[in-house]
């Protein structure tokens, strides 16, 4: 063969072809023949209707560690699988809705959720192509999305479970809530962002006290101060009459630890339906919980005239009577805070006391805390164990309900009859919509019309109900709350594998690994393994590593308002997936950002081109060649008897394979994939191209005895390179693989010992 019959390296043609090889064989099916330990990792799902993000592009490290494992002959699974992605998918639904002037609120609950599903499966099946070109060899067999039904089984008899063992409770609590979302979000997913407001000084009887929110007085219970605060002691436990909007009121004067008397006047009014703090304090101190503002954000009747006024609007409404009535003393235009905003839409949070679904998680987080502390879970790397521990010794009781059709409905019912006070809104046969109590309502509607056309139902907290996933009787309804997405994610090691019942959980279960980005240490790692010992006994995986964000070159996050975002399917198709995977791999310490640019992709581009190179050379060099290889033809020859320049080369790359091999080995074992894909890197370019290769080119040019054994040592070197490099570029090194006429694929050799 000669340079011109070999064709350059061209990744666009080739990848597409090497893919469907592989599956054209089963390669990535688990060698259920072999008596090693199983290994297996669950893929963290993606969204089912959205594309792959650089983020995803991360889960390389699991390619690299199930390609390793199963060259090594383990049974090895690697599980794919979607998410519904419960508000995100619904969030994006609507929004498209907008665009043709309608909202959720022109369909019943059902047939919403229906045409979210409808709209799911349309925008569906983008994932699983991209997740191949980026040449992840997982077992599609195992395909697995969060709304299956043996998911939605599993899902409901946990919950089931729960609530027997009393980890299941429902009632009014302190919630987040976010009216433009219309749900209500964990601590862990409110974020807080520096905001200036202006701070006004009010004054209350014999006060003056400082606040952001003037809009919210109508919801005062109590007046608090600080117990050593000398200014105020002749006040505590009296009442005070102020002066009011809507007419005079009295409250209580408390005194309680909480209040800092160095903020504003050291006089703070205590609203526990829409504070936090205030919340607390008033559990401390028994107070009232008078909510003033409504799901829609907007002030309701208890305000008088600022009924149906949305916050700000009655903010700046209040503000300006206030004037009027000369109870402003002064504003603080420049007062800077930090306010509470959803994670997903940054939107501003409304502290709201509303019946929720709960689960108690002290009880679960303490087994959670102990399988890291003794090791049975090792977290890599080991300094997120410090967060992992103060999150879960802090952990406060988890509220899994959301307020979406789009995900996994919780299996409640209310019977109509015993709860008069259920607040219903629904679309009725003429297609007008319907609010109220179910008591003034069911006079003039049948059950099953409200039910047909039910939107949301909102059970006061001291409501009755049935545990039940069909209908208990004719005069109930359903909750109309779905799933927190992670109450059903948070199962996922149970749900993939088919718990309880199926030969792959049995085998497989405990998984090896879970890898992600350690900004889901809590959301997700740790929900999995409180469910996950709560069910089996088990933790559901030995490690969690925390891999690296991905970054610009200049280290800032990805963002498209930046317009520093880089897909990775377009990079993909322009440089090729090996590219891309080993620009994600070398230079990448787990827990830390990683950098990327074009000119680092473009580089291992040129590397893969380089191996194609290498290829090339010794198969135009040993094609039609007498080739040997020296380990075993050493009986003709022994270096004790022969002093050959060309053999003691021979015998030298042969152990300098051997090093190389034991190096990767042992650095993939302990998971330094960085490291390892150097290692690989500058041993393949500097050694064994620049070195070696020019080095052997004397004498094969000068032909001998001694030549059938240097080229049967460098095609030896080059068949040792291609399986320690596939892990990392699995498509160059099989595509070269199959060049040299094997009878095998790449993926299922055996790896170098």
């Amino acid at each position: 063969m000669t340079n011109s019959d070999y064709k350059p390296y061209n990744p666009n043609q080739t990848e597409p072809e090497i893919y469907a090889l592989w599956e054209k064989n089963q390669a990535f099916k688990p060698n259920e023949k072999s008596s090693k330990e199983p290994r297996s990792i669950l893929l963290p799902p993606p969204n089912a209707n959205a594309d792959l993000h650089l983020g995803h592009a991360m889960y390389v490290i699991e390619d690299v560690l199930i390609r390793f494992w199963r060259m090594q002959g383990h049974p090895t699974l690697w599980i794919p699988g979607t998410d519904h992605a419960g508000y995100e998918t619904q969030y994006v639904y609507e929004k498209n809705l907008k665009k043709i002037g309608k909202s959720r609120f022109d369909f019943d609950r059902q047939t919403l959720y229906n045409n979210i599903a409808e709209f799911v499966k349309e925008n569906s099946g983008k994932i699983q192509g991209q997740l191949k070109k980026l040449g992840f060899s997982l077992d599609w067999s195992h395909e697995t999305y969060m709304l299956d039904d043996h998911v939605v089984n599993t899902v409901l008899t946990t919950f089931e479970k729960m609530y027997q063992d009393d980890l299941i409770y429902r009632g009014g609590y302190m919630v987040n809530y976010c009216p433009k979302c219309g749900t209500t979000f964990a601590n862990l997913e409110v974020n807080h962002i520096e905001q200036k407001d202006p701070l006004y000084y009010i004054k209350y009887g014999p006060f003056v006290l400082a606040t952001v929110r003037p809009e919210t007085k109508f919801g005062d219970t109590a007046i608090a101060v600080h117990p050593d605060d000398k200014r105020y002691q002749k006040y505590i436990g009296k009442e005070i009459e102020c002066d009011g909007l809507i007419g005079k009121f009295k409250l209580k004067v408390i005194a309680d630890k909480y209040v800092d008397p160095k903020f504003g006047t050291g006089v703070v009014k205590v609203t526990p339906a829409h504070d936090p703090n205030d919340y607390e304090m008033g559990k401390r101190h028994q107070l009232e919980v008078k909510p003033v503002i409504d799901l829609n954000g907007k002030l309701n009747e208890l305000t008088g005239p600022y009924q149906g006024l949305s916050v700000f609007t009655a903010r700046q409404k209040v503000v300006s009577d206030l004037i009027e009535k000369g109870l402003l003393i002064k504003v603080n235009e420049n007062y800077t805070h930090n306010i509470a905003v959803c994670y997903k839409g940054n939107h501003p949070i409304e502290p709201m006391v509303l019946p929720n679904w709960f689960v108690k998680t002290k009880p679960l987080a303490k087994k959670a805390v102990a399988v890291v502390k003794n090791e049975k879970v090792k977290i890599i790397p080991k300094r997120f164990n410090k967060i992992y521990f103060q999150w879960m010794e802090n952990i406060l009781d988890w509220p899994i309900s959301r307020q979406v059709v789009w995900g996994i409905r919780i299996p409640a019912w209310y019977n109509i009859d015993k709860n008069p006070d259920l607040q219903v809104l629904f679309i009725n046969r003429k297609g007008e919509s319907v609010a109220g109590k179910v008591r003034d309502i069911c006079g003039k509607y049948t059950i099953s019309e409200i039910e047909k056309g039910l939107q949301k139902l909102i059970a006061p907290a001291n409501s009755k109900f049935i545990i039940s996933r069909q209908k208990p009787g004719e005069n109930y309804l359903q909750e109309t709350d779905s799933f927190d997405t992670w109450f059903s994610s948070g199962q996922w090691p149970l749900t993939t594998l088919k718990y309880p019942d199926s030969k792959e959980f049995k085998k497989y279960y405990p998984t090896t690994l879970l890898d992600t980005m350690w900004d889901i240490l809590f959301f997700w790692v740790a929900r999995m393994i409180m469910f996950g010992i709560y069910l089996t006994g088990k933790a559901p995986f030995k490690y969690v590593y925390l891999h690296s964000m991905v970054t610009d070159r200049e280290g800032k996050k990805m963002s498209k308002s930046k317009g520093n975002v880089i897909n990775p399917i377009e990079i993909v198709d322009k440089y090729g997936a090996d590219a891309l995977r080993m620009s994600l791999l070398v230079g990448c310490a787990p827990g830390n950002p990683i950098a990327l640019s074009e000119e680092k992709i473009k580089g291992y581009r040129n590397f893969a081109n380089k191996i194609w190179n290498i290829a090339r050379y010794i198969e135009i060099n040993t094609q039609g060649k007498d080739v040997k290889c020296f380990e075993s033809h050493m009986p003709e020859f022994t270096l004790k008897n022969n002093k050959s320049a060309e053999l003691n080369w021979c015998h030298g790359r042969i152990d300098e394979l051997n090093k190389l091999s034991k190096k990767v080995t042992k650095l993939l074992d302990n998971y330094k994939f960085s490291q390892a894909g150097e290692e690989l890197y500058h041993y393949i370019w500097d050694i064994f191209a620049d070195i070696h290769i020019e080095g052997s080119k004397v004498w094969l040019n000068n032909d001998n005895q001694y030549s059938a054994y240097i080229r049967g040592t460098l095609k030896d070197m080059l068949e040792t390179n291609l399986k320690l490099l596939h892990p990392f570029m699995p498509f160059v090194t099989e595509a070269i693989w199959q060049r040299l006429g094997k009878n095998s694929l790449l993926i299922t050799e055996k790896w170098p010992e």
